[in-house]
């Protein structure tokens, strides 16, 4: 008999929209999903700015992500 494997979703806040992910996913690969650029713009997790040399880290859930992009102008 093969034994299940439950997939708990992984569930995170991204700009204050809910989402849900089954599979594990790193910042980048979460900007990918969500068809964002990866330049121009800044991502702060939990209210604190995430660096860019985090990005290759894996979401982890109950997270709450504001992405930023940059605008020109004063």
């Amino acid at each position: 008999m093969r034994e299940q494997q439950v997939v708990v979703p992984i569930g995170i806040s991204v700009n204050g929209e809910d989402r849900e992910f089954t599979e594990p996913l790193t910042v980048t690969e979460l900007l990918q999903t969500l068809n964002l650029p990866t330049k121009g713009i800044a991502v702060a997790v939990n209210g604190a700015v995430f660096p860019r040399a985090r990005w290759d880290e894996f979401v982890i859930r109950g997270w709450e992500i504001e992405i930023l992009t940059a605008v020109q102008g004063g």
